[in-house]
């Protein structure tokens, strides 16, 4: 019950701010509250205190003692939401696919059903001898994908 209300309340939130969008939603011992956003365009410490108010102020701490933590998906969080890959197109993965596949290349594109990479690679020339690179891509469905994350460049 106590679930139902807070889902209700963060989904109306959400419903109000298209451009934000939920990552995870828990509910722990102690009615801890955990809840992690992103968003389109990613997200301001004025996004978490938006959705935190929504919840907050329509639950009475009268009726039910809680905590509520609202954070953003950080910069090393594994992509979960097909949105995430959306907003990253132009940087580079670490991907793991079901297969055990692994790749770390440039996200040109995410559709609502896959996600094209490309990497250059360095192969044997088809005739004589050395190495000549080659532009390789890939197109992987969402189902697919084990584990994908933002490579840091610094």
């Amino acid at each position: 019950m106590f679930r139902d209300s807070v889902k209700e309340l963060l989904e109306e939130g959400l419903e109000n701010r298209p451009d934000l969008f939920l990552i995870d939603f828990e509910i722990l011992d102690g009615n801890k509250i955990r809840i992690v956003i992103d968003g389109d365009k990613g997200v301001l410490v004025q996004d978490c205190m938006y959705i935190s108010r929504a919840i907050e102020h329509n639950l009475d701490r009268e009726e039910q003692d809680f905590s509520l933590e609202v954070s953003s998906a950080g910069a090393t969080t594994p992509l979960v939401h097909q949105r995430q890959y959306q907003k990253n197109i132009g940087r580079t993965l670490k991907l793991k696919t079901i297969e055990n596949e692994k790749f770390e290349a440039v996200l040109t594109a995410a559709d609502t059903n896959e996600i094209v990479l490309e990497w250059k690679a360095r192969e044997p020339k088809p005739i004589g001898k050395g190495k000549v690179t080659v532009q390789k891509t890939a197109t992987i469905p969402y189902q697919n994908i084990d584990k994908a994350q933002i490579k840091l460049v610094f």
